[in-house]
């Protein structure tokens, strides 16, 4: 859900519960207190996370943008979601030409929690990539390395083998 979803479910929860406590249901007033609660947990700890990701998946990077600005402190967010929100913030930022701003986010989103490696084969691979770019090549065998050591797809090996490739012509 997005910000605006949740205070208007949060809204409708309020005028439930003035309702509850005027006719003196108090178990109704626990489970509306509780659902208050899990909404204002998920907006900090969730965040609009798992739209932007559907919107990520789909190449609206417009909307993408947006949903993750609504993110106002995103070291709150759990691990789980900061992890996307770092990457998805690394990818605008390298698709607007952000080159630092993209380094950055992907750094961090490195130190993250992935669920599957080939989530972090990309994250490592844009920092190999974004590190031949900027001409730090001493970096890019790293990232290669540590990429290496991950259960990567075909496809990620491929890239990887491009990436040697360029850095052998240029050292």
């Amino acid at each position: 859900m997005n910000t605006r979803s949740r205070m208007i479910v949060i809204g409708i929860a309020v005028t439930f519960l003035l309702y509850a406590v005027y006719e003196k249901h108090y178990n109704i007033i626990i489970y509306i207190l509780g659902l208050i609660g899990y909404f204002i947990w998920s907006h900090y700890r969730e965040g609009t996370v798992f739209l932007a990701t559907q919107a990520f998946h789909k190449q609206d990077y417009e909307k993408t943008k947006a949903l993750l600005a609504e993110i106002k402190n995103p070291d709150k967010l759990r691990k789980r979601r900061r992890n996307y929100y770092e990457f998805m913030m690394g990818n605008i930022a390298l698709k607007e030409e952000r080159i630092d701003d993209a380094e950055y986010h992907f750094q961090l989103a490195s130190r993250l929690p992935w669920k599957r490696d080939a989530e972090k084969g990309f994250v490592l691979i844009n920092l190999a990539n974004i590190s031949l770019r900027k001409r730090n090549y001493d970096r890019v065998p790293v990232y290669i390395e540590l990429a290496n050591k991950l259960k990567l797809t075909e496809r990620q090996k491929a890239i990887i083998e491009k990436i040697e490739k360029e850095l052998n012509k240029q050292t």
